[in-house]
């Protein structure tokens, strides 16, 4: 017996949901590049990164919507931080990076180093390894 639907394939293709999210603003189909949400109890509009999920009381806008925005009278608009753009790193992000790779090479060395003396330099611990920002010490008496 054959079941009463017929395979996927077969279904309609649909013009009406698209997978892009639009632009809220009527007559605009532009898509989608920023979420604004309303705050009433602070009187405040906040205007952020499309959000993850089409949310009921939130409004999706376009580049051109989301750069004309204003708030009604007496309410302030917030603007977050827009991830859209490749964001390139700072000099201070570069540095940080290569710190960390220099510092990486350190234990291995302290930990040759440790190895052919008995007990560290004046009873001090002994870095034995080290994951992320923490290290494992040995104590001296043993």
């Amino acid at each position: 017996m054959e079941s009463r639907r017929g395979p996927l394939k077969s279904a309609v293709p649909s013009n009406v949901v698209s997978p892009v999210r639009r632009c809220s603003r009527t007559a605009c189909g532009r898509p989608a590049v920023a979420t604004l949400t309303y705050v009433y109890a602070d009187s405040t509009a906040v205007l952020g990164p499309l959000a993850t999920y089409a949310e009921p009381h939130c409004y999706d806008l376009c580049a051109e919507h989301s750069e004309r925005l204003t708030a009604p009278r007496g309410w302030e608009v917030v603007r977050l931080s827009d991830a859209s753009g490749p964001t390139r790193p700072s000099g201070d992000d570069l540095e940080a990076l290569a710190n960390a790779v220099r510092e990486a090479a350190r234990p291995q060395e302290r930990t040759a180093q440790a190895g052919g003396k008995s007990g560290g330099r004046g009873g001090d611990p002994v870095e034995v390894g080290r994951r992320g920002h923490l290290r494992v010490l040995r104590s001296p008496d043993s």
